[in-house]
């Protein structure tokens, strides 16, 4: 509901004026966010009026799309795959050019010997910080976790995840409650995974639909298409990461991290040279917006820079 913000403050630090579409599904965290803008603009900021223009139309309106695209320098492009082929139909100027955000994959790594030295203090605070990557966007976020990859020996992991999940579910309990049609769609991704995923997959024991856990044999592209809103999470078992790296596509997001360390992971991705993961965070921070997403660092791109020679500078 609130890419578009995203996209206008890049392109205001970046010093271009914008024409940003905003969701016409009526979000209420739309209509908050521009209800502030417009006092700002009317006020302290009134300098930027110019350089700020969020309308709304319906998504079908290709011919408005063409219209605006037609003014584009550069085009930014937030939605699913299928938003952006639509988007693209639309022609651009010969000088200008698409930045594009579609479908992602996230998932969290966690050191099972971590889970099993934490305070329950600590592992409260983990799990508030799972819940706001995950359960308070329905897994829809292209930064949400779908996978939770568990790194340490077979018998920490299997100490460890009644006690994180645990920690988990009774978080999520009194906060999230699951209706009837959200329990039949885990119920059928969980009967869709036990027959298509290579190796098989099984479903491990909860005791309420809070949290519904898919343990995987294999990484394969059809686990990345095991996906669920209301917390379903696939489990895959390593005693490193390295397991993970033939996994990794372009498609890959965010990696977000409990218990491991962030240097170590960094030497990880870059000696595996990994196609995918362009962001890597602690649990609790996926939704962090940074100037730097997706592999674009959106100053920069967003910026024209002019070459002059060294007396000119």
């Amino acid at each position: 509901p609130i890419n578009f913000a995203y996209s206008l403050l890049a392109a205001l630090l970046a010093g271009n004026a914008s024409i940003v579409k905003a969701s016409s599904l009526g979000f209420a965290q739309t209509r908050i966010v521009a209800g502030h803008m417009r006092q700002l603009l009317a006020s302290s900021h009134a300098a930027l009026t110019p350089y700020v223009n969020v309308i709304q139309y319906e998504r079908d309106r290709q011919d408005v799309t063409e219209e605006l695209s037609a003014l584009c320098d550069a085009r930014v492009i937030w939605g699913g795959d299928e938003t952006v082929r639509r988007v693209r139909m639309a022609p651009l100027s010969p000088l200008a050019f698409d930045v594009t955000f579609g479908d992602r994959y996230s998932l969290l790594a966690v050191s099972a010997a971590h889970v099993l030295g934490m305070t329950d203090a600590e592992l409260e605070k983990a799990a508030q910080g799972f819940y706001n990557d995950t359960y308070l966007y329905d897994q829809n976020a292209c930064t949400t976790p779908r996978l939770v990859y568990w790194v340490g020996s077979g018998a920490e992991i299997t100490l460890a995840k009644p006690r994180f999940w645990e920690a988990v579910r009774a978080y999520a309990a009194t906060r999230y409650p699951i209706p009837a049609v959200m329990a039949v769609d885990k119920r059928m991704a969980v009967c869709r995974a036990a027959l298509t995923l290579p190796g098989g997959a099984r479903q491990s024991p909860m005791p309420d639909n809070v949290v519904t856990r898919v343990q995987v044999a294999e990484l394969t592209d059809e686990t990345e298409a095991l996906r669920c809103a209301g917390g379903l999470f696939a489990e895959y078992d390593a005693q490193s990461l390295d397991a993970l790296a033939p996994y990794v596509r372009r498609k890959f997001q965010t990696l977000s991290y409990l218990g491991l360390d962030p240097r170590e992971i960094r030497a990880w991705a870059l000696g595996k040279g990994l196609r995918g993961i362009d962001r890597i965070v602690p649990v609790g921070h996926t939704m962090d917006f940074s100037l730097t997403w997706d592999g674009y660092d959106l100053i920069s791109t967003l910026s024209r820079v002019i070459d002059l020679p060294k007396e000119a500078r």
